[in-house]
C-alpha cells in the first residue's frame, strides 16, 4: 500500500514553482501565512497582511494562490506531511521492540503537535478549506505506518484481534494529540509534550500487552 506522502492522486493545492527562486519565496510566503495564523488565528488572515510578513507584492502570491481558502489547504498539506515524514523517519529509526516502536510513535506524533500546535488549533476550525479530507489521508497513513512497525511483534500482543488493537493504538494516539493541541489550557512547551507522550507510550503497552476483557 503506497504511502500518503508518495500517493500520486494526492491534489496540488498551489502551482508548483520551477525556478529556485521561486520557490524560496513561496516558503516565504507559507511560513509567513503560518505564522499569521498562529498568532492571529485564520479568521485574521489576509493576503494582504502575508505579503507584508513574507516582504513580496500582494499580486505574486496571487498569482500563485487563487484565495485565502487555497493558501490555507496548501497550509494544512505541508503541515500534514511533514508529520507524517517525521513519524516515517522516527519508526524507521526505533528501538526494535514493541515498546520501541510504541514509544517513538507516541514521541513522533507528540513532537509533530507541539511543534505546531497552536497552527493546528487556528487552522483546524477551518472545515471550509478542505482539511477534513486531507486529515482523514493522514489518519490512514499513521495507522499504516505503525501496523508496519509493529509487524514483527505481534505476537508480543495479547489482544484476540491484533490488527484491530494496533488500529485502537493509532487512533487513541493520535485523537489524544489532537485533543491537546486544541485545547486551551493544553500543553505548552517540549518537556510537557514528551512527558504526556510517555504517558500515551505506556498505556498503549499495557493496553496490547493485556488480554480482551470477557
Amino acid at each position: 500500500m503506497p504511502g500518503v506522502i508518495d500517493d500520486p492522486q494526492a491534489r496540488k493545492h498551489y502551482r508548483e514553482p520551477r525556478q529556485a527562486r521561486s520557490r524560496e519565496t513561496l516558503q516565504r510566503v507559507l511560513q509567513a501565512a503560518e505564522d499569521l495564523v498562529t498568532t492571529d488565528g485564520v479568521e485574521e488572515l489576509t493576503m494582504t497582511r502575508v505579503a507584508q510578513r513574507a516582504g513580496v507584492a500582494v499580486g505574486s502570491i496571487y498569482r500563485r494562490f487563487e484565495g485565502k481558502d487555497q493558501l490555507l489547504t496548501a497550509l494544512s498539506e505541508r503541515t500534514l506531511q511533514r508529520l507524517e515524514a517525521h513519524l516515517a523517519a522516527r519508526l524507521d529509526d526505533c528501538e526494535p521492540s514493541l515498546p520501541g516502536v510504541l514509544d517513538a510513535f507516541a514521541h513522533a506524533l507528540a513532537y509533530s503537535y507541539a511543534s505546531g500546535s497552536r497552527f493546528i488549533a487556528g487552522l483546524l476550525p477551518g472545515q471550509a478549506v478542505g482539511l477534513s479530507e486531507r486529515a482523514a489521508r493522514t489518519a490512514a497513513e499513521v495507522r499504516r505506518l505503525l501496523h508496519e512497525a509493529a509487524t514483527p511483534y505481534l505476537d508480543e500482543i495479547r489482544r484476540t484481534d491484533p490488527h484491530a488493537a494496533l488500529d485502537a493504538v493509532a487512533r487513541t494516539v493520535l485523537g489524544a494529540c489532537v485533543h491537546a493541541a486544541l485545547r486551551p489550557d493544553g500543553l505548552d512547551d517540549q518537556d510537557s509534550w514528551s512527558w504526556y507522550a510517555d504517558q500515551l507510550s505506556d498505556m498503549t503497552l499495557a493496553y496490547l500487552q493485556t488480554p480482551d476483557r470477557r
